[in-house]
């Protein structure tokens, strides 16, 4: 166990020591406050999205509350208009969270962007939420991209 723990804690390390800090907009954490955003490949902004591509997202955060569980979701916005992008893990408990989520804890949340080459080449917003049991959000924050192909 101690070995899987250390593993885990390396592979954090190096995706930590990889990923670019990027600036988000805040968009309604309710329940949790952003301690950073990363984005990885994302060296300017906004980030540039190559189509067939996924890209590693690392999001600190302290919890404001309890949560036996905890949901992502993740849209693009173009146009003001939310479009559902699939992720290949919407569960929390198994993207770096260990659940049951405690009141005032910092967790890293981790989770890859894939980037489909069927996507057509356009600039949105990202918007992606993490909610608790409650349905409430634990974070939520936006960035611009350019998807390009």
């Amino acid at each position: 166990m101690r070995f899987l723990a250390a593993a885990f804690l390396l592979l954090v390390c190096i995706v930590a020591g990889q990923a670019e800090l990027v600036r988000y907009k805040d968009c309604g954490s309710e329940v949790g406050i952003i301690k950073e955003v990363n984005v990885s490949p994302c060296p300017t902004q906004p980030c540039e999205l190559d189509k067939g591509q996924t890209y590693t997202v690392n999001v600190t955060f302290t919890s404001y509350t309890q949560s036996t569980n905890s949901t992502a979701f993740v849209h693009g916005i173009l146009f003001k208009v939310p479009v559902f992008f699939p992720i290949p893990e919407p569960d929390g408990c198994k993207s770096g969270i260990s659940c049951p989520i405690q009141k005032d804890k910092t967790y890293n949340y981790l989770n890859k962007l894939p980037v489909k080459s069927e996507y057509p080449n356009v600039k949105l917003v990202v918007k992606w939420e993490l909610l608790d049991d409650k349905k409430k959000n634990l974070f939520c924050w936006e960035i611009p991209v350019e998807i390009k192909g």
